[in-house]
């Protein structure tokens, strides 16, 4: 498989867009992976993808969350997939225990069609199939 690396030059605006998308990924992952400790601890069980998902929704329409609703669901539903993936990894026996995300220099998230936007390096990673 081959990509494409293109260098982002945003202007405020929208490195600020950017960095509240990461925020709210990360924010969305952070809590999953809280709830997914505490189900594993109390009753021994991963809960999967699609439940999960369901729980994105009620965050986006909670009121304690107004402002999931202002970053697309889809690098939310991505950062949900990457923790049922971590999950599946560590279970496996592949990776070790899924960890908390912390604000910092890795702060990106995947957008529809597998773009990966990586804002701290200001880069777009755009895979191609290989002609």
């Amino acid at each position: 498989m081959q990509a494409f690396i293109f260098e982002l030059l945003p202007d405020r605006e929208q490195e600020l867009d950017m960095r509240k998308i990461s925020g709210a990924c990360r924010f969305v992952f952070n809590k999953a992976l809280g709830i997914q400790k505490e189900n594993h601890e109390a009753v021994n069980k991963f809960i999967g993808y699609v439940s999960m998902a369901k729980q994105l929704t009620q965050w986006r329409s909670s009121e304690e969350t107004p402002w999931l609703k202002e970053a697309p669901c889809h690098p939310l539903q991505h950062a949900l997939k990457d923790l049922d993936r971590a999950y599946k990894n560590f279970f496996a026996g592949r990776a070790d225990f899924p960890r908390f995300k912390k604000k910092g220099s890795r702060s990106s998230y995947r957008c529809r069609n597998c773009t990966f936007c990586h804002h701290e390096r200001r880069q777009l990673y755009r895979p191609t199939e290989q002609l």
